[in-house]
Parts: structure tokens; C-alpha cells; sequence
């Protein structure tokens, strides 16, 4: 499927399917369009409890900041912005894309659009015209966008003072935080703080840099899978588990952010995912939260998944038993690509050796104390083997979430020990790729076969077409067979 037609296929596109969705109150299509009625000057998700409004009444966009550019206000009573965000992101590949997982990452409120730019390669104008084009609008509403949800998340969850919460979630100045919050959320600053205490009764806020947030998902999720993927691979220091007798309960790691440095806790709950965040800088909340969405791959769309691996038969079985599987992505690029060059031992030798005590904020977490070294830390002081590498990191080899995977895996194969591989490895984890099978994972191959499918590299290949646009994901069931 190309990336034209993915972007043809939107479901915003298609006003009957959206409405019929609205009219059903259908939680499976939060995040992935926004309704927005006239009659009223409000913008909701699908699942809005309100009176359904007339089909006359109702515009469907993109994104909130398509809504808001159009002079609609969110709605107070279903929040449409907390919810997960659209699964276009992860399929696609395209500038859109690319560019909407750079915004949430916090680049526009670091770099400005003209950094946002410089990161994919394309000139100002030209990725005004793509966005506007696609989502409804530029990159500077998007991003506007993006900080009142920011805003929104540290007014209601911390007891941070107003002024610190503007600046903190990307604003130049009070005066264009309180008007963005005003025309946004049709409500001011503090009275969003007011309406939150009254929900939360006697909750104490967490103050100073704690924050505890509910990231959502699209069920089902299945997050004991994983959670024991990132458990089994966790480096001491950097990342902790806690397990009883039903597997792995929670799980945390450190952060390495622009402004500073965090630690956040992971804790899986029917409807939500609990992410406990101790940063040193709030400016970094939104970029963790999006790299915590990340690693959980919670914007998946289950369901899409389970559609396509459900029709072959080997699969069927797995599909069934192991409901809303899920891709592990990562929270840094220069780490994913030097962990997969080295072996357990190594890294964590590595982290021991090298890495960074964390900064106090407030309070630490259980056993998380280090962070993970630099790529320039370790082409000093690394292993010979991995050196290049690490020293192409941190020069000109940039892997971040808004790079094209195919010059991407160019780039990758052009540098020393990186073979196919690893690079499409890291373009599954890091970039969420949804379409690339590991066929040559000797583990993989030996679910495969344990399937029934086979064990033959050039034979898995050929079957993997018919799992299509979803082989990451079926990659993982034939893990776990």
C-alpha cells in the first residue's frame, strides 16, 4: 500500500463512515478524526457523550489544530485531546507523518518550524504547503496545538504555579499561553486547575517536578507482552522491573532529554497505562510522554492488526489468544542502534562503566540510577568494534523519529558491523515501521516453524507479504510461539 493511497485512506476523509462512528459513540475511532459542530463552536472525539448533533451540523478534521484553526474550542466534557493519537502516524512514512512525530516530540517548541524543516530535509514553505494540505493545518497551529495539550497536562497534574506551567509547555510569554488556553479550551488557566481539584477531591496534586499522567490506549492492549519484551532486555541501572507471580508489574528506566534528564515508572491498569515522571526540567514532559506512547506503541490500532495476521490460519490461533499485541519502539536512537550491536553483557557493562548518575528531581525510583552513555562517550571509550559507529552517531548520522526509513537504512548499511538486520530492527523500533519482518532472527524463524509456516529466511519472506502492511506485529506472535 503507498503512501498516497494511506493518505487517501484517512478516515477523516470519509464523512459517512465518521458519522456513523459518532452516532455509535465508538471509542475506536478517539484520536483517529475529530468532530467538530457548527451550531455550537465545539470540537469533540467520536465517543463524545453529548446528543449526537445532525449530519448537517458536523465537520470532520484531522487533527485538533485543524479544528482550532477554524474557530472551534475543545470540548470540556470529553476532552478530545486526551486521547491516543491518530494510528496514521505509525503506518505512514511520509513528510506528514514524519513531521507530526517530530511535533509531539517537542521539536518545533526547541528548534522553532525552521528547525522542524531543517530535520526532514524540506524547505519551510514546502512543509507549510504538505501540512496544511494533509492535516488541515501548518506546522506552527499544529504546534500550538501541541503546547495547550502540554499546558492542559501540567495545569491539571501538577500544582506547578500558572507562569512556570506557560513557559514550561513551550509558550513565549503568560499573555499567549492565557489566550491560548482561553480560545482552546473556552476556559482560563485557572479556573482548568479549579475544575481538575474538584475532580481529583482529596487527591493531593503532585508538586515540583512529579507528575503522574494516564496515557491511553486503544484496546485491547497486551501489556504483559510488552512489558516482559523490555524486561528481558533491561540494563541494570537504566531500566528496572518489578514482577510477582502473574509476570512483570511494573517497569521504568531513565530518560536522556533536551533540557535534562527523568525517570519514569510504567504501570499497566484495565483502561490506561500509569506513567509516574520525575524530571529535572518540565520543558521535557511533552517529548517524554510522546517517547513513553513510543515505547508502548500505544497508538496502535489493534484491531487493523488483528484483521490481516487473523486471516492466515497459522497465525488465527495466536491472533485470538494473545489479543492487541504490540510493537516495542525506544526511547532514544543513538542507544537502540549501539544495544543492537552489543551483546547483554556488554551494554550493561557499558552502562556501568560509562553512564551518567541521574540528576536528583524530587525523589528517585527504585533502582533506576544511571544514564545510558552518550554515542560520543562511547566512541571514546567504548568498545573498538562499535567505535565507528558511535562516533558516526554523533556526528552526521541522525536517528530520530522523523527520518525516512529508506535513507535511513541506507545510512545505517553504510556503516561498519550494520548489516540488514540491525538496521531494520532499528527502523521497527525506533521509527515504529509496522512492515518489517526480521526474517533473519533465528528465534523468529524457529516460531515460524514451531507454526507450522517454515524456517527457510527466503521462504518466510514470501509468506510475510500477505501479512502486509502489519509484519512487524506478526513478527512479534511468531516470538511468542
Amino acid at each position: 500500500m503507498t503512501e498516497q493511497t494511506l493518505a487517501e485512506r484517512a478516515v477523516w476523509r470519509d464523512a459517512e463512515r465518521c458519522y456513523r462512528a459518532v452516532a455509535a459513540r465508538d471509542s475506536r475511532f478517539d484520536g483517529q478524526f475529530i468532530m467538530a459542530v457548527s451550531t455550537t463552536g465545539i470540537y469533540c472525539r467520536p465517543s463524545c457523550p453529548a446528543s449526537t448533533p445532525k449530519p448537517q451540523n458536523v465537520r470532520f478534521y484531522p487533527t485538533s489544530a485543524a479544528a482550532q484553526s477554524h474557530g472551534f474550542r475543545a470540548c470540556r466534557r470529553c476532552l478530545p485531546d486526551a486521547v491516543p493519537g491518530s494510528p496514521d502516524w505509525d503506518i505512514r512514512a511520509d513528510l506528514a507523518a514524519r513531521a507530526m512525530r517530530l511535533i509531539s516530540d517537542g521539536t518545533v517548541e526547541r528548534d522553532g518550524v525552521p528547525g522542524l524543516a531543517r530535520r526532514l530535509g524540506y524547505s519551510e514553505r514546502q512543509l507549510g504547503r504538505v501540512l496544511t494540505a494533509e492535516l488541515g493545518a501548518g506546522p506552527l497551529a499544529l504546534a500550538r496545538a501541541h503546547r495547550a495539550h502540554s499546558a492542559r497536562l501540567l495545569i491539571e497534574m501538577s500544582g506547578l504555579p500558572l507562569t512556570d506551567v506557560a513557559f514550561a509547555a513551550g509558550f513565549s510569554s503568560v499573555r499567549q499561553f492565557n489566550e491560548t488556553i482561553r480560545e482552546v479550551f473556552a476556559t482560563t488557566p485557572s479556573q482548568l486547575r479549579a475544575a481538575a481539584l474538584r475532580r481529583r477531591k482529596a487527591e493531593e496534586l503532585p508538586t515540583g517536578t512529579r507528575l503522574s499522567l494516564r496515557l491511553p490506549f486503544r484496546k485491547p492492549f497486551d501489556a504483559a507482552g510488552v512489558l516482559d519484551f523490555l524486561a528481558d532486555r533491561a540494563v541494570p541501572g537504566v531500566e528496572h522491573v518489578t514482577r510477582d507471580e502473574s509476570g512483570v508489574t511494573g517497569y521504568g528506566r531513565t530518560l536522556r532529554l533536551a533540557h535534562g534528564s527523568g525517570v519514569v515508572w510504567l504501570t499497566a491498569k484495565d483502561d490506561h497505562v500509569r506513567c509516574d515522571l520525575r524530571l529535572t526540567d518540565l520543558r521535557d514532559l511533552s517529548s517524554a510522554v510522546a517517547r513513553m506512547r513510543r515505547l508502548l506503541d500505544l497508538d496502535a490500532d489493534p484491531e487493523a492488526v488483528a484483521r490481516v495476521l487473523g486471516a492466515d490460519p497459522a497465525l488465527a490461533p495466536l491472533v485470538e489468544a494473545i489479543p492487541g499485541i504490540r510493537v516495542p519502539g525506544a526511547v532514544d536512537g543513538d542507544e537502540l542502534v549501539l544495544r543492537a550491536m552489543l551483546s547483554p553483557a556488554e551494554t550493561a557493562a557499558l552502562a556501568e562503566s560509562l553512564g551518567e548518575r541521574v540528576p536528583s528531581c524530587e525523589e528517585s525510583l527504585e533502582g533506576l540510577t544511571t544514564l545510558f552513555p552518550t554515542a560520543a562517550q562511547i566512541a571514546e571509550h567504548g568498545p573498538e568494534r562499535v567505535a565507528a559507529v558511535a562516533r558516526a552517531l554523533a556526528d552526521e548520522v541522525s536517528v530520530h523519529v522523523g527520518r525516512d526509513p529508506l535513507e535511513l537504512r541506507a545510512e545505517l548499511l553504510e556503516l561498519p558491523g550494520i548489516g540488514p538486520e540491525i538496521a531494520d530492527y532499528v527502523l521497527m523500533r525506533v521509527l515504529g515501521a509496522p512492515d518489517v519482518l526480521l526474517t533473519g532472527d533465528p528465534v523468529l524463524r524457529r516460531g515460524a516453524a514451531a507454526l507450522g509456516i517454515t524456517d527457510d529466511e527466503k521462504t518466510l519472506a514470501e509468506r510475510g507479504r500477505a501479512w502486509q502492511p502489519w509484519s512487524s506485529y506478526a513478527g512479534m506472535y511468531l516470538l511468542r510461539a
